[in-house]
């Protein structure tokens, strides 16, 4: 006999008390439909499951390892998108104005997420993923020229400085579902725990390039942060500024021709969909390799070099470590 609903477990109970030929077991059983009737349904989110949208998939990552099972994290950006070159869509603004907590990075990195979230209006609790870092000046003898008015806003290059993110990001999970507060907190520190392992594990990478071939030439400027963390220096950027918009001028690329030379430089370093053409003719020029598909704007898909944070810092510093030693 299916039970399907508190009607019938009540009729059934009568069914079983009223039957002479009922057993104490049957009696038994019947009020233990009518225990098991009473007892409450696990409390859902209170006004529903937070709706949490992250801007790009490495932050959707790092928010899902904070959020565990309790809530599902959605990247806006698609897969191998670069958030200087975005442009905004109507399923875009749709996904923003359907969300309870907005996760961005902050720093000023993501310059059309203001008008973006104008276009959705309403409400929403949004949470900078970067609040609390300061950002990075260049070193002495580094050919870059930041345009951005913020400043380096590449924090997680470092997975240090990620750990504010994940606080941040704790935090803000907590004002959006009070009820989960343990939950965040119990995740967060497991995943600081791995931050502070893969940390130990780039630095002892990194041992095994001599200091004095520590430099790196990228295409833009990304890498800041973790060159001072891991000991690199920034001799210079194809595109002199943090922003992959930019273009550089003749007499920008004759000087990091001249730093390349100069330095020792070994490799340039190219993002993933960067265009290789003047990172090819500089190499040529100044006889040093070229090392494409960096991932740092954006993960992979699941099978891919980089589908998770960790996974890309680690396929980064191999990549890098090994054009270097």
């Amino acid at each position: 006999m299916q039970i399907a609903n508190g009607k019938s477990q009540m009729a059934y109970v009568q069914y079983l008390l009223s039957n002479t030929k009922s057993s104490w077991i049957a009696v038994g059983l019947a009020v233990s439909l009518l225990l098991g009737a009473c007892v409450p349904a696990a409390a859902p989110v209170q006004g529903g499951a937070p709706k949490v949208l992250a801007v790009e998939t490495f932050l959707a990552d790092i928010a899902q390892n904070v959020a565990g099972d309790r809530l599902t994290v959605i990247a806006l950006l698609p897969v191998g998108m670069d958030p200087h070159s975005y442009e905004v869509t109507p399923a875009d603004v749709r996904k923003v104005a359907e969300s309870t907590l907005l996760i961005a990075n902050g720093a000023g990195f993501e310059a059309f997420l203001e008008k973006l979230l104008a276009n959705a209006g309403g409400q929403r609790l949004v949470i900078e993923a970067s609040t609390g870092l300061t950002s990075r000046t260049p070193h002495e003898g580094e050919l870059v020229e930041a345009e951005h008015p913020e400043g380096d806003p590449h924090f997680w290059l470092n997975p240090i400085h990620v750990i504010k993110y994940v606080e941040n990001i704790r935090d803000g999970l907590t004002q959006a579902d009070p009820a989960g507060k343990e939950v965040y907190a119990r995740n967060a520190a497991a995943y600081i725990a791995k931050l502070k392992e893969l940390d130990g594990w780039i630095e002892e990478q990194v041992k095994a390039v001599p200091p004095e071939r520590r430099l790196l030439v990228t295409n833009h400027e990304s890498f800041g942060y973790f060159a001072d963390r891991y000991g690199f220096r920034i001799v210079g950027t194809i595109i002199p500024s943090v922003s992959t918009g930019a273009s550089p001028s003749a007499q920008q690329l004759a000087r990091l021709m001249d730093h390349i030379k100069g330095a020792g430089v070994q490799a340039i370093f190219l993002e993933t969909g960067a265009n290789p053409q003047m990172a090819q003719q500089i190499a040529k020029d100044t006889g040093v390799k070229v090392v494409t598909e960096l991932y740092t704007h954006s993960l992979t898909a699941r099978g891919g070099a980089a589908p998770d944070y960790i996974a890309m810092m680690r396929y980064n510093t191999k990549a890098i470590v090994d054009a270097l030693k």
